[in-house]
Formats: structure tokens, C-alpha cells, sequence
């Protein structure tokens, strides 16, 4: 299979599911305008997908839309990160899974903007703008809850104890992955790790959030290997357009 269509497919794959899940809370915000902002970055995600998807099917060139690529595949050929499956629990652990993303994905579209892939990097740059809109509001939220209550300390510890495990998974390879980053098409996938560990240890140390100590992390994101979680989200993915065929998004 193409390199490249893997790595689009990747990215693309983990804005739809974030954006599937996120849109859930859709009406159940806290209050009005936290909840049209989480819509907002929903539909940003979606957005991405969009762009991702599109590029997708071109390198393709099997006379896929992006419908077939969203909405019309199997389980085991969705490459998101497992992260991305995870419930929305309470509102920490919704926002700091967003705002986990959104540090990999600053870092990520930064990077990309200069890919010698000029459709790439055309996507990166539209998208880095709302990507540092994400980052901004979660880190926002994330620091009231660190000096705000015990209540509200508890829940985002355990919210950091919840979703660590599966935060290395957004940097797992696709095939081919190595060789697009030897061309300079996308990013060496560890130093992005390591980028993205060194600004998270340093937004949690100015936060006063400990990092868990334990180094565990959950394997098969990435591989088509996902959590217990995401048939449930294919399902309500796919139900319009296996229900209705051929619908347009």
C-alpha cells in the first residue's frame, strides 16, 4: 500500500473519531458558550478529516470518495490512535483528552507546514490555526482545574491516570512511515514523541500536575487494533450510510 495514503489515512482517521466522539456532547456542555466551543472544535476535527480524506483518495486513485474512506471501511482498517476512542467521561477527562491531542497536533502541523508534500503542508497550515485555538482553550481549562477544588483537582488526576496509558499511541508508525520521514514528507514519529512529552511535562510542572510515574503504554494504535469502545462509535458512524447509500456528507 502507499506510504503516503497510510499516513493520511492515519491523520485523518484520528480527527473523525475525536470529532465523532466529541460531537457527542453536542447540547451537554456545561453552559452555553463551552458548549458551542467544544461543537467548534468538533467540527474542526470533521473539517480536517475532510481535507485528509480528499488528498486521501487522490493519492489513492481508486475512485474512492471520501464518504467510501469515512464512513465504508472495516474495523481493522481504521489506523486512528486508541486515544482517540476513549469515552468522554466527566469534563476533565474530555478536555484533557483534547488538549493531549491538540499539544501532538500543534507540534505536528507545525512540522508538516514545511513537508515537501505541498498538498500536506497547504492542509498543516489551515489547520494549525485552529489547532492552537484547542490548545489554548483546553490549557486554559486544565489550569483552573488544577488550582480550583479538591473536587475538581481529584477528577483531573484522574483523568491523567485514565488516558496516560494510551498517549504514546498518537505517535505510532504506519507502514511505510520511516520512509516518508527520510524524504522529508512528514515527521520523524519519535522526536515527536519526545516534543511532545517535553512541553506536556512542562504545561503539568506549571499546572502542578504530577506525570504518572508508571511507563506502561497501551500497544496497537495505528495497526487496526482498537479498544472495546469503537465498535460501538463505527456503528453510529456508519449507520446513515449503510442505512441510506450513497448519501453525501
Amino acid at each position: 500500500m502507499n506510504p503516503l495514503f497510510n499516513y493520511l489515512l492515519k491523520l485523518a482517521d484520528d480527527t473523525l473519531i475525536f470529532g465523532q466522539r466529541l460531537g457527542e456532547l453536542c447540547g451537554q456542555g456545561p453552559y452555553l458558550e463551552e458548549d458551542i466551543a467544544l461543537t467548534n472544535i468538533a467540527l474542526d476535527y470533521l473539517g480536517q478529516s475532510n481535507n485528509l480524506y480528499q488528498y486521501a483518495a487522490k493519492v489513492q486513485d481508486l475512485g474512492k470518495t471520501v464518504d467510501d474512506l469515512a464512513f465504508l471501511r472495516l474495523e481493522k482498517e481504521y489506523l486512528n490512535c486508541q486515544l482517540s476512542e476513549m469515552p468522554n467521561g466527566d469534563y476533565a477527562q474530555t478536555i484533557l483528552k483534547v488538549y493531549f491531542f491538540s499539544v501532538y497536533q500543534k507540534i505536528l502541523y507545525t512540522i508538516l507546514q514545511v513537508s515537501e508534500d505541498a498538498q500536506l503542508a497547504a492542509i498543516a497550515e489551515k489547520s494549525l490555526k485552529e489547532v492552537k485555538y484547542h490548545y489554548t482553550h483546553t490549557s486554559t481549562w486544565i489550569k483552573m482545574f488544577a488550582g480550583g477544588t479538591e473536587e475538581s483537582k481529584t477528577r483531573l488526576k484522574n483523568a491523567v491516570e485514565n488516558l496516560w496509558e494510551y498517549t504514546a499511541g498518537m505517535f505510532a508508525e504506519t507502514e511505510g512511515e520511516k520512509d516518508l520521514s527520510q524524504l522529508g514528507i512528514a515527521p520523524n514519529a519519535q522526536d515527536l514523541y519526545e516534543n511532545w512529552k517535553f512541553l506536556v511535562a512542562e504545561d503539568f510542572r506549571n499546572f502542578g500536575i504530577e506525570i504518572p510515574e508508571n511507563e506502561f503504554m497501551q500497544k496497537g494504535s495505528r495497526t487496526g487494533y482498537h479498544t472495546e469502545y469503537f465498535g460501538y462509535i463505527l456503528c453510529e458512524l456508519q449507520y446513515m450510510q449503510r442505512t441510506y447509500p450513497n448519501c453525501v456528507w
